[in-house]
């Protein structure tokens, strides 16, 4: 396998080898900005204010939640070039709730910015995040083409998310409580975190 990848180094994946991010599970998600551009809002006395394209964001990944009822969320917090959220997949509650097959499961293909059609495994974590970051950076295009905003909008030259993301499975309830604080603590101990 090359080494390369659009003239850029490979980054070695960290997924759990053997693992079906498809299966029923809770999952830490960190998903971060291209080149970790502030663009969602500022930190003021350790609370988060949006703004708008920090809005438009927060809004997008509740309403990937209201859409798929598979899903259901943990803790979550965006921040000003990053977000965390514990993503809960549980099929057996989507199946118990919706006798509508295609809302719960059926393999189809996932748009990604109308450029290309990936087949991905349905009602999987990578399925939702490229549906997420998909709406957010068509949102964000409409908001700036709707609202005439001299900036440039987003696409494969000037991408709104890096493309990949942080994900772990969370194994235990310690666990669990472990992450949970972290995120809830985040705005609070911005100066120390990772993602500045």
């Amino acid at each position: 396998m090359s080494d390369l990848f659009r003239n850029k180094y490979r980054i070695p994946s960290n997924r759990l080898r053997g693992w079906n991010y498809a299966a029923n599970g809770h999952y830490f998600i960190t998903m971060v900005t291209a080149g970790r551009n502030m663009l969602f809002g500022n930190l003021k006395n350790g609370e988060m204010v949006l703004n708008d394209i920090g809005r438009i964001v927060y809004d997008e990944f509740f309403r990937s939640f209201e859409m798929r009822a598979e899903l259901f969320l943990g803790e979550f917090v965006l921040m000003p070039n990053h977000l965390h959220a514990i993503v809960i997949l549980d099929k057996t509650q989507c199946l118990s709730m919706n006798s509508d097959a295609d809302n719960c499961g059926n393999a189809r293909p996932v748009e990604t910015h109308g450029r290309a059609s990936l087949q991905r495994q349905p009602k999987s974590i990578s399925s939702f995040v490229a549906g997420f970051k998909s709406a957010t950076t068509n949102s964000i295009d409409d908001w700036i083409d709707s609202n005439n905003i001299p900036i440039p909008k987003f696409n494969r030259n000037n991408p709104l998310w890096q493309s990949n993301y942080n994900d772990r499975i969370i194994r235990d309830y310690p666990e669990y409580q472990r992450i949970s604080d972290y995120i809830v603590n985040n705005p609070m101990k911005w100066e120390d975190d990772e993602y500045i």
